[in-house]
């Protein structure tokens, strides 16, 4: 069923890289969503009032939050899809991910009173008139709940979306919720035991934890989460299968929302290359990075290096013996050398673990301190992050 929707209703439905296709997917899966949930909303709003059973309240008020979800998701993929202009050069993709956290930020409200209400409930000790017909509803619930996760899933994996992979993950809570709402209507049928206030609670804490779910991946997003290291590493893979590259470093993913994924990067080359050369030979990797979609834009850095030049070598193993020496885990990337007449200038950058307990300024003096000579001049740059280490380098073994 869910292919044939999306054949009806998405032509060209496997050119999911097109953003106006990929606009269609989120316009389908927003309408199904707010045409199930408000009908599953209204049959248990109606099955709530009828018994009083607070758990199935409170299962279609999270129904209705979804629905309000499913309205936001579909307003922010249209605007999300909105091209690029001038005041907005990446173009409108995070929009998504803003919908996202209005969705998630709802989802907890929802869940706050829902869990006021269960706690009232268990206080007065209210009990719920039930039937086989609230037990049918909550069944039919459930399955069309099932339905809605894989139908969710299925796009998110079609067009990678990180919106609609949270509503699948929603529509899998709202099971489990609505499972806890049939649990205490058939323990009140069968054993004559109210449960139905501690039901709600425990309804109300899925659901207040599947909008923080949801709250951290979008803030994650918008404040700029560290790419995956499989991305980095095809990056790192393309690079360094071209045979003029010598090592690569420093690779920075920037997302501007899907569709807008920008790379940098630095690419050791050997420096008796001409000015074209070099140019092409960045340029052929730029492509193919794209090629391959891993990118829309990448931009790659050009440094240098004398790979060869014995001198260069000799204090390339000066310089990472003291490295080894105080932390085998910092990496060395980047060394150039500079003759300022009788005197030169060693510079070269590193890279440690976010949370290395020497600071910048302990780890530089430690390390200048060791490279210490009278005709030499040492300049040290440290970065932080461990998806930057140079595990690519290709210098050949001394």
């Amino acid at each position: 069923m869910i292919k044939l929707l999306i054949r009806l209703f998405i032509r060209d439905h496997e050119n999911v890289e097109d953003k106006n296709i990929r606009l269609r997917y989120g316009i389908l899966a927003g309408s199904v969503g707010i045409f199930c949930n408000l009908l599953l909303a209204a049959v248990k709003v109606t099955a709530g009032l009828l018994t009083g059973a607070i758990s199935v309240t409170a299962d279609a008020a999270n129904n209705l939050s979804d629905a309000l979800s499913s309205i936001v998701t579909l307003v922010g993929f249209r605007m999300a899809g909105k091209p690029a202009d001038e005041d907005h050069p990446y173009g409108h993709g995070r929009i998504e991910y803003i919908s996202g956290f209005i969705v998630a930020a709802a989802i907890i409200a929802v869940a706050c009173g829902l869990l006021q209400t269960s706690v009232n409930n268990i206080l007065k000790g209210t009990v719920p008139e039930v039937s086989g017909v609230t037990v049918t509803i909550l069944i039919i619930a459930i399955l069309v709940k099932m339905w809605m996760a894989r139908f969710y899933f299925y796009i998110s994996d079609r067009i990678s979306s990180t919106a609609m992979k949270a509503t699948a993950r929603d529509s899998l809570t709202d099971c489990i919720t609505t499972s806890v709402s049939l649990l205490s209507v058939l323990v009140l049928l069968f054993a004559g035991i109210n449960i139905d206030g501690w039901a709600g609670a425990l309804v109300s804490v899925f659901v207040f934890w599947s909008g923080y779910t949801s709250v951290r991946d979008t803030t994650d997003l918008l404040l700029g989460k560290a790419p995956e290291p499989d991305l980095i590493g095809k990056i790192r893979k393309i690079t360094l299968e071209n045979p003029e590259i010598i090592g690569v470093h420093d690779i920075y993913v920037h997302e501007y929302g899907p569709g807008m994924t920008i790379v940098t990067m630095h690419a050791e080359i050997r420096y008796n290359k001409t000015l074209t050369e070099a140019h092409d030979i960045i340029h052929e990797i730029e492509n193919r990075i794209r090629a391959e979609k891993l990118a829309d834009r990448v931009t790659i850095h050009i440094d240098p290096v004398a790979y060869d030049d014995p001198a260069r070598q000799q204090i390339l193993k000066e310089v990472e013996d003291v490295l080894t020496a105080i932390d085998p885990v910092i990496s060395m990337h980047d060394l150039m050398i500079y003759n300022k007449g009788e005197r030169k200038t060693v510079s070269f950058d590193i890279v440690v673990p976010y949370d290395h307990p020497l600071s910048d300024q302990e780890l530089s003096a430690r390390i200048l301190n060791s490279l210490k000579k009278e005709d030499t001049d040492y300049e040290v740059e440290i970065d932080r992050g461990e998806y930057r280490l140079n595990s690519g380098s290709k210098f050949p073994e001394r």
